[in-house]
């Protein structure tokens, strides 16, 4: 597992982003695809039908999407995940401190989504509020019950699949230090 700071051993071409919700995961995933020059395709728009509902297609477009040579999607839902690790070349990691940063990121998306009923994938919009109370699956609810389950996971991975680059990245400030350096860096042919 690599450093923030360390040089990446080839130019990413499948590239998957993991994180808890909140964590930045669509963010960075669309900044590599505009770096790498691959397409980014969000996992949530391929796996939310409407009304919230998983899509029957779900695993079919994610093996369409995954048979691309140049791509970057976030790693994301249980079945899915292990198709996207086969094939990605370069995994990257938001580990980043949970209270303090990624609660709160989850808190105001939540909340900004929600007051400007931004519609989602395929017409889905934030519920009420209320729901956090009654539904155990509420974003707010999910980001904190599987804030740890990467800590067990991205590690099994990168000793499963020795060939997959996976970067760690541990704040926001690493995050743009391996944007602006290593990957950078990688995708204009230069090695440190």
């Amino acid at each position: 597992m690599l450093g923030y700071d360390a040089p990446l051993p080839h130019r990413p071409r499948r590239v998957a982003v993991a994180g808890v919700s909140g964590s930045g995961k669509t963010t960075l995933a669309a900044r590599i695809a505009a770096l790498t020059g691959g397409p980014h395709t969000d996992i949530d728009g391929l796996f939310h039908g409407p009304g919230w509902t998983p899509r029957e297609s779900f695993l079919d477009d994610v093996r369409a999407l995954l048979a691309g040579d140049a791509w970057t999607t976030e790693w994301q839902y249980r079945t899915a995940r292990p198709l996207i690790a086969q094939r990605a070349d370069l995994m990257v990691w938001l580990d980043l401190p949970f209270w303090t940063t990624t609660f709160p990121r989850v808190v105001r998306r939540t909340l900004r989504r929600r007051r400007h009923r931004t519609v989602l994938w395929n017409g889905n919009v934030e519920p009420p509020l209320r729901t956090l109370f009654t539904d155990s699956e509420h974003i707010l609810r999910w980001a904190v019950s599987t804030r740890g389950k990467y800590t067990d996971q991205v590690p099994g991975v990168a000793r499963e699949l020795p060939s997959l680059t996976v970067v760690r990245l541990r704040s926001a400030g690493q995050v743009e230090g391996w944007v602006d350096g290593p990957l950078r860096n990688a995708v204009n042919g230069h090695r440190e």
